[in-house]
C-alpha cells in the first residue's frame, strides 16, 4: 500500500508553479539524505499528469552504465523502440529535440554520482539549457544529497551559475509537520517522538502507532541491529572523510559543551582550524547550527554550536558512548539504566524549547501573533549586581522591543508563584519586556485574571491545534 504524502505544501506550490511556467527551464533540489527530496518531486509530478515526466536516478558507476540505464528508461517513457546513445550529452540533446511540442520534465536524481564520471557535465547542461530555451519545452531538475556538491553548482565560478529558475534547499520538517506522521499519539508523546526522530520523513514513517514511545525508541535506535542503528554514522561517513574529529565534536556537543574554545579543549581536535573545518562541514550538512544571542550577534565568544538534528543528538548522547553496553545488555534494561531518567528530566524538556520556538515562528509567519517579531533566539544577559551571566533561550525582538518566553515541560501546572519568579529573574537582568510568555505542558493554575494581562500563556494543545 502506497504511503500518504505528508506536508511540504510550500515546496509543492513552488514546484507546481515551476512546472507550469512558460519561461522557466531549470530547477535545483537538494538536501541531506532521507529528507524527502525524491518523494517531493514525485508527488509534484503526480499532481501534474498532463506534463510528461521522466525520472532518472544516477548510479554510482561509469558513464557508459548510466547511459544504458537511462536509455532504457527513456525508451519506455517515450514509447519508442530501444534507444542507443554514445554518451550522456547525446541523450540530453535528443530529449531537448523531442520536447519541442510538449512540456516535459526531466529529473536527474543523485546528480553528484553522474557528475563524477561525466567530464564537464555542468558545462554540457549549461550549454543545452542556453541553446534550447527558445525552442524546447523541456525542464530539467537536478537533485542530490551531497549538499556541498549541490551548493557548488550555485557558485559564480560554476557554468550553471544563474541558470536555475527554482532552487529548493530542502530542510527537515518542523515539529508540527512531523507530528502528522504520528497523529494517534498524545501531545506529550508527540514532543517526545520529535525529540528523537526530528523532522526527517524517512524516520517518522518508521514510527509504529501501535507501540509506545519507549517501544519505538528501543526498536528503532536503542537496541542491537535496530532499523536506525547505523543511520547516523552512515550519513556522516558519506559526507566527511576524517570521521574521528566529527565524532569527538559530537560527543562534546552532546554533553552540552557549546562554545568554540570549550569544544576544542574537550574534543581534543588538533587545532582551531581543524575544528573550524569540521564545524563548517557539519553546519553545511544541517546537523549542527551556530547560534548567537539576538542582542549581541557579532560577538563570537558568545556564539554557541548546537546539534540541530534530533536523531544525531539522541545517538551521541545515549547510544554512541554506550555501544559496548548496548550490544551485551537486554534492551529494556539498557533503556532504563542509560536513557530513561535523563530523557524525561533533561532531554525532552530541552527539545520542548525547540518545539516552542518553531511554534512561534509558524504563528509569526501566519501573522497570528499580537506581538510579531523580526528576530527570535537566545538573549545574553550580564547581571553585574549578582555577579552572574547567562542566556534566556526564547526571546523575540521587534524594533528594539522584546518578549520573553519560558517553556516548561513539567508534570504539574505552572502557578502564579513560579511565573512571578521567572519574571523577576528577567527583570533583574535588565531585559525590558513588553510581555512575558509561558508554555506549559500541563496548563496553568491560580493565575489571577488581571495578572494575565501581562502574560502570554500557551498550553501544549495550542501548539498542535
Amino acid at each position: 500500500m502506497e504511503s500518504k504524502f505528508i506536508g511540504r505544501d510550500r515546496q509543492i506550490k513552488i514546484l507546481n508553479d515551476f512546472f507550469n511556467a512558460s519561461t522557466e527551464f531549470a530547477g535545483l533540489v537538494y538536501g541531506r539524505r532521507r529528507i524527502g527530496k525524491t518523494e517531493l518531486l514525485k508527488q509534484s509530478l503526480k499532481m501534474n499528469p498532463e506534463i510528461k515526466s521522466i525520472y532518472y536516478e544516477c548510479k554510482e558507476t561509469s558513464e557508459e552504465n548510466n547511459v544504458e540505464s537511462f536509455s532504457d528508461i527513456l525508451s519506455e517513457a517515450l514509447n519508442m523502440p530501444p534507444l542507443a546513445f554514445k554518451n550522456f550529452e547525446s541523450i540530453l540533446s535528443f530529449l531537448y529535440r523531442q520536447s519541442c511540442s510538449a512540456k516535459t520534465v526531466l529529473v536527474i536524481d543523485e546528480y553528484p554520482y553522474l557528475r563524477k564520471v561525466v567530464s564537464g557535465l555542468d558545462n554540457i547542461i549549461q550549454n543545452l539549457i542556453d541553446g534550447n530555451k527558445n525552442d524546447s519545452m523541456l525542464k530539467i531538475v537536478l537533485c542530490g544529497s551531497y549538499v556541498e556538491t549541490m551548493q557548488s553548482l550555485l557558485e559564480k565560478e560554476n557554468p550553471l551559475f544563474g541558470r536555475f529558475d527554482v532552487i529548493i534547499n530542502l530542510k527537515a520538517m518542523d515539529y508540527y509537520e512531523s507530528s502528522l506522521f504520528y497523529k494517534d499519539f498524545s501531545y506529550e508523546d508527540k514532543v517526545r517522538l520529535y525529540s528523537v526522530f526530528g523532522g526527517i520523513p524517512y524516520y517518522n514513517r518508521l514510527i509504529d502507532s501501535k507501540k509506545t514511545v519507549r517501544e519505538n525508541i528501543i526498536d528503532l535506535i536503542a537496541s542491537p541491529s535496530s532499523r536506525l542503528e547505523n543511520e547516523v554514522t552512515m550519513y556522516l561517513k558519506s559526507e566527511i572523510s576524517k570521521m574521528q574529529n566529527a565524532y569527538e565534536v559530537f560527543e562534546a556537543l552532546a554533553k552540552g559543551i557549546v562554545k568554540f574554545a570549550d569544544i576544542l579543549a574537550q574534543s581534543k581536535v588538533s587545532s582551531s582550524p581543524a575544528l573550524s573545518d569540521v564545524l563548517d562541514k557539519l553546519i553545511k550538512m544541517d546537523v549542527v547550527e551556530k547560534k548567537s544571542p539576538i542582542n549581541d550577534e557579532n560577538n563570537r565568544k558568545k556564539s554557541g554550536y548546537y546539534v540541530s538534528d534530533q536523531l544525531t543528538m539522541f545517538y551521541f548522547k545515549y547510544i554512541y558512548r554506550n555501544l559496548s553496553r548496548l550490544n551485551v545488555m537486554n534492551s529494556d534494561t539498557f533503556f532504563d539504566r542509560f536513557i530513561a531518567q535523563d530523557f524525561d528530566e533533561s532531554y525532552v524538556p530541552k527539545a520542548f524549547e525547540q518545539v516552542c520556538t518553531q511554534f512561534l515562528i509558524r504563528e509569526n509567519q501566519k501573522g497570528c501573533l499580537e506581538y510579531g517579531f523580526e528576530r527570535i533566539g537566545k538573549y545574553y544577559y550580564d547581571d553585574a549586581k549578582n555577579k552572574k551571566n547567562g542566556e534566556f533561550d526564547i526571546v523575540t525582538e521587534c524594533n528594539g522591543s522584546y518578549v520573553f518566553y519560558e517553556a516548561k515541560f513539567r508534570s504539574s501546572p505552572l502557578d502564579k508563584a513560579l511565573i512571578w519568579k521567572e519574571i523577576q529573574q528577567v527583570n533583574a537582568c535588565g531585559l525590558s519586556c513588553r510581555k512575558y510568555g509561558f508554555f506549559s505542558r500541563n496548563g496553568f493554575k491560580d493565575i489571577d485574571e488581571e495578572y494575565k494581562e501581562d502574560l502570554i500563556l500557551y498550553e501544549l494543545q495550542d501548539l498542535y491545534e
